[in-house]
């Protein structure tokens, strides 16, 4: 090629070179910096069940910090305390009727509209815990059936998430220690969902109060003893203070979790990133509820004890027998609707097959436990 043809060449070559380099580096600037939508952020108002001091407060907002930031900007959740907009056991109808975008509680909060509800969170004692119990929500099946409940049986327009596999609740607080099932009867005790079926089979008058009226209740003499859920939310709001016998052990309440509902008609409008994030921060907010809870329900029951004089007593295995009895003839009765029993029998299977393989699988805590720290006197 001559010298005369290859200058235009080269300056051809040049020109190209740049226009490429120029369309690269858009392409970068793209990558970098996507086409992100000025719209205005979209704000979710979402009511909690929980007083300003109860750590469930702290962990609902431990899913509302993992969405915001997660969301970028574009969807946020606006939290708000229990009795902010409607009372703790109201907050699935304000989410249903639209009144609120979002609501953290527990099903056993709505379980008047079907006893079904109390199954995904405080159903009968099967022998599993949460994490179990959890892990048949995502895998076993309980997903769908929620499902079913909520769409199809009560037509709510909710969708729901759950979070949080919750420690064994405790049998609670009493004046006077029980030594077996006999000492309960005639109490008055406060719970809440099928564990009010259960202990009014067992002889107790049962109330059900939400948590910021149980202290209340009991210094009027309304109750006599009751639960709630832990040793932090329990010493938060003062239950050393009106009772000084602390039961731990109980198969009253022992799978629960929260449960993270949006209006149906508001969540399916969102662009389906977000309605991920909603959906998948209940994960990663289990995970970091669960370590929360561990933390603060070991320390304070330490405190409790050194502090408060509050004596700590494992629940007698009479009570457990005669909580076990109760739950036979409970069930009896609830599973003539077709519904709770074909949870029921989709727990059951789902017990039947993991907790076997956790029995025999899992080690000896306690074996273990004594050898580095001395034996227990429970």
């Amino acid at each position: 090629m001559s010298a005369h043809n290859s200058t235009p060449a080269k300056g051809g070559t040049r020109r190209k070179f740049l226009k490429g380099a120029s369309v690269a580096a858009a392409g970068a600037t793209a990558l970098a910096m996507p086409n992100i939508s000025r719209a205005e952020t979209v704000v979710l108002k979402m009511q909690g069940a929980w007083g300003a001091k109860d750590i469930f407060n702290d962990m609902a907002l431990e899913y509302v910090d993992r969405v915001n930031k997660m969301a970028g900007g574009r969807l946020q959740i606006e939290y708000l305390i229990a009795g902010a907009v409607v009372k703790p056991f109201s907050v699935l109808d304000a989410v249903h009727e639209g009144v609120l975008d979002g609501g953290h509680h527990v099903t056993v909060y709505w379980y008047g509209k079907h006893k079904a509800a109390s199954l995904f969170g405080t159903g009968p004692y099967f022998g599993w815990n949460a994490a179990q119990g959890l892990a048949w929500i995502h895998a076993g099946g309980g997903k769908e059936l929620y499902n079913e409940l909520i769409n199809d049986i009560l037509g709510l327009n909710v969708v729901g998430f759950f979070a949080m596999p919750m420690p064994t609740q405790p049998l609670g607080w009493f004046k006077t220690k029980p030594e077996g099932p006999d000492d309960l009867r005639g109490l008055k005790y406060r719970t809440v969902g099928l564990a009010a079926d259960l202990f009014q089979k067992m002889g107790l008058s049962v109330a059900q109060l939400p948590g910021g009226e149980i202290l209340p209740a009991m210094e009027r003499g309304v109750i006599d003893a009751f639960e709630f859920n832990n040793p932090t939310s329990d010493s938060r709001f003062g239950a050393q203070d009106v009772a000084k016998n602390y039961m731990l052990g109980s198969y009253h309440q022992a799978t629960e979790y929260f449960e993270i509902i949006f209006n149906k008609s508001k969540f399916n409008s969102l662009p389906a990133e977000h309605q991920a994030i909603l959906q998948y921060a209940a994960e990663a907010a289990s995970t970091s509820n669960l370590a929360t809870g561990l933390d603060n329900y070991s320390r304070d029951l330490q405190i409790l004890q050194s502090e408060h004089g509050v004596k700590v007593y494992r629940t007698a295995s009479s009570i457990l027998e005669a909580q076990l009895a109760a739950w036979d003839e409970l069930l009896a009765d609830l599973t003539q609707d077709p519904f709770f029993a074909k949870v029921v029998e989709s727990q059951k299977a789902w017990v039947k097959r993991v907790v076997f393989y956790e029995l025999y699988n899992a080690a000896d805590q306690r074996l273990a436990y004594e050898h580095f720290f001395g034996k227990l006197d429970i």
